[in-house]
């Protein structure tokens, strides 16, 4: 039997899934880890947590499919974007925590970029907007706020990466220092054009070249797994960033195809196939994931989408569930959400984080507005899954403005799009199908599909998109003006949420 492992290190915790030559998953392992705050709006994880947990949650899941490391023909890797390392190369010990996407500590310093007059450089060059969402501000405060790094860095002595590099790092005992485009396009340092470090970028950042990893296409043979990890060694032949994972695993291969996955963040991604659309609208120009045999990735097959980001989706029921206790299981927020017919007027901004797309506004913070003394705890539980379909809504409005194309349906996974409740919502919200797959660990799968096509396990995309299966499509039942005076009340909820933190 011949098997992919998928490694899919997220935001809260970190999973192994064994897939099988259908793409069925054959066993799941998954671990939490912790989420550190040590500041108002700063947000890191310990790398170590990172590592130690996907390294054991990989053994548990080749353990449970009982299956021998020989049966592995690869291991794809999909990993939180954004989130920033810093390791020393001789000894492989981290310099400082991971730096979370979510984190908003260089919001000053992407003000003071701004004003220097180099947003229209970063967004041409690299698709992007200046946020602190992204990895080059968090490396240029690392850089600059511990003691020697910087001259450390120069010298060579240093690494940077995300989280995929870390784990291709330590998998292969540091032998293996790279990344693939989808995830080197989130760094603020990239050029998507020409598939290579930018040189005016890196000045701009002063961030010395020699940290930096090598870029491969998505589907490669970046290194082996070195045999104590696994038993084997194992061929780490797959790298996506989550969201290009699940714009593949989801087999939105062409053109005007979309998908939306519901995780700690939100994230839709329209793929755009070699065209490079530069938005309007506050949607990021990314690089999706990349096949073909290229040496590198300068000289790889391009492929591009439009993304909007919502940074608080899932993590809004996780909030009411640690902080506000309204439930236990993150699973009861559906029952108590349908114990009332609608919102009571309640409406929940989840800027805890500021706002991604399309409004990238740092400042933004968290907002309930409508209360009032019926106002309930399933009101609240409400209005928080019915902002992640706003936010969503928000996003697609955006999208089909960049692009030109109007959406027939949108393709959702992720743990939250097995909320029926939600995904009906959504498809209410948006007046198009919803269309829920059978395998919701599409990011996952993304990992796997791209680890198999390098080493021969598939031959072609066509072949994987033939495994796609539909589980369930949600069809708009609400009437549209019922749906757009709903959006009025949330885009006037999101209005009084906007650049609060500015005026502390």
């Amino acid at each position: 039997m011949q098997a992919i492992l998928a490694l899919d290190q997220g935001t809260t915790s970190s999973r192994a899934i064994v897939f099988d030559i259908d793409g069925r998953p054959l066993s799941v392992a998954q671990r939490e880890f912790r989420q550190l705050f040590p500041q108002p709006g700063w947000v890191e994880h310990d790398p170590r947590e990172i590592w130690i947990s996907q390294r054991d949650v990989a053994r548990e899941a080749l353990e449970k499919a009982d299956l021998a490391p020989s049966a592995l023909r690869a291991l794809g890797i999909a990993n939180q974007r954004e989130t920033t390392l810093l390791w020393d190369r001789q000894t492989g010990e981290p310099l400082y925590n991971a730096i979370v996407w979510q984190d908003r500590r260089t919001a000053a310093m992407c003000a003071e970029l701004r004003t220097s007059g180099v947003e229209e450089t970063v967004r041409t060059r690299t698709g992007l907007v200046l946020d602190p969402y992204f990895s080059g501000t968090k490396l240029a405060w690392l850089l600059d706020n511990l003691p020697g790094a910087r001259a450390r860095a120069e010298r060579g002595e240093l690494a940077f990466g995300t989280v995929d590099t870390w784990l291709a790092w330590n998998l292969s005992q540091s032998r293996t220092h790279v990344t693939d485009p989808s995830n080197a396009s989130r760094t603020m340092l990239f050029n998507i054009h020409t598939g290579d470090w930018d040189p005016e970028l890196l000045r701009i950042l002063r961030v010395p070249r020699a940290i930096l990893p090598d870029v491969f296409p998505s589907a490669h043979v970046f290194g082996m797994a070195a045999p104590e990890i696994l038993g084997e060694p194992v061929p780490i032949a797959g790298i996506a960033g989550d969201q290009q994972a699940a714009l593949f695993g989801q087999a939105c291969h062409r053109p005007g195809m979309a998908k939306n996955t519901y995780g700690t963040g939100c994230f839709m991604l329209l793929h755009t196939g070699e065209r490079a659309v530069s938005s309007a609208n506050g949607l990021l120009t990314t690089a999706a994931a990349q096949l073909g045999r290229a040496l590198d990735a300068r000289d790889a097959d391009k492929e591009y989408a439009l993304e909007g980001s919502v940074f608080i989706a899932g993590a809004v029921v996780q909030w009411l569930r640690d902080e506000m206790r309204f439930f236990k299981s993150s699973g009861e927020i559906e029952l108590l959400a349908a114990s009332v017919h609608d919102n009571g007027g309640v409406y929940l901004v989840p800027a805890f984080t500021g706002l991604g797309a399309p409004h990238w506004d740092p400042f933004a913070r968290g907002t309930i507005i409508g209360l009032t003394r019926g106002s309930s705890r399933a009101h609240l539980a409400r209005a928080a899954l019915e902002s992640i379909a706003y936010q969503s809504a928000d996003v697609l409005e955006a999208m089909q403005k960049d692009s030109g194309e109007k959406l027939m349906e949108l393709r959702v996974d992720g743990g939250a799009a097995a909320n029926d409740l939600l995904m009906q919502f959504q498809a209410d919200i948006l007046g198009v199908p919803v269309v829920r797959p059978r395998v919701l660990e599409t990011t996952a799968l993304g990992a796997a599909y791209l680890a198999g096509l390098a080493t021969s396990l598939w031959s072609s995309r066509e072949e994987i998109a033939a495994q796609w299966q539909i589980d369930r499509t949600f069809e708009p039942q609400m009437n549209r003006d019922a749906a757009e005076e709903l959006l009025a009340r949330w885009r006037a909820a999101v209005h009084r949420s906007l650049r609060w933190a500015e005026m502390a």
